[in-house]
């Protein structure tokens, strides 16, 4: 849909009205934040899957390449989502924190802020940085 707007736009030099413009913010806003949920609720998966005991974490299957030859992808999708020996290893970490938790904050607070930013800038036609500026008195 996306898609063809923009063709119509610049292609057929037809200008979209400020309903177009608004369901453009909608979407990009949706589709911002449907990215984040599910990078975060992966990252949530992830950090879960690190917290098992040792003796209750699935052993390790095949390699994901070979995964990818052998099943079809939402067989290897369900596969890779129910985690491994390999996905329990913390090898990584930083202020106590393994490497999904700040995958999770971060997903979290860049999607907040993008889905802020498209609805700022849709319903006000202003920057969102001036926005919080505004909003927090500055100018």
């Amino acid at each position: 849909m996306l898609g063809y707007a923009y063709f119509e736009q610049y292609v057929r030099h037809l200008d979209p009205c400020p309903l177009c413009m608004f369901q453009r913010v909608t979407i990009y806003a949706a589709l911002i934040a449907a990215a984040a949920l599910a990078t975060v609720g992966i990252a949530a998966r992830h950090l879960y899957i690190q917290s098992l005991p040792p003796g209750s974490v699935p052993s390790c299957g095949a390699p994901l390449d070979m995964l990818m030859h052998m099943f079809p992808i939402t067989t290897v999708i369900t596969k890779v989502l129910r985690g491994g020996g390999e996905c329990a290893l913390v090898n990584w970490s930083f202020l106590g924190l393994a490497m999904p938790g700040w995958v999770l904050i971060c997903a979290a607070v860049l999607g907040a802020y993008g889905v802020m930013a498209n609805v700022v800038r849709g319903l006000s036609g202003r920057d969102p940085a001036r926005f919080l500026d505004t909003a927090e008195g500055k100018r």
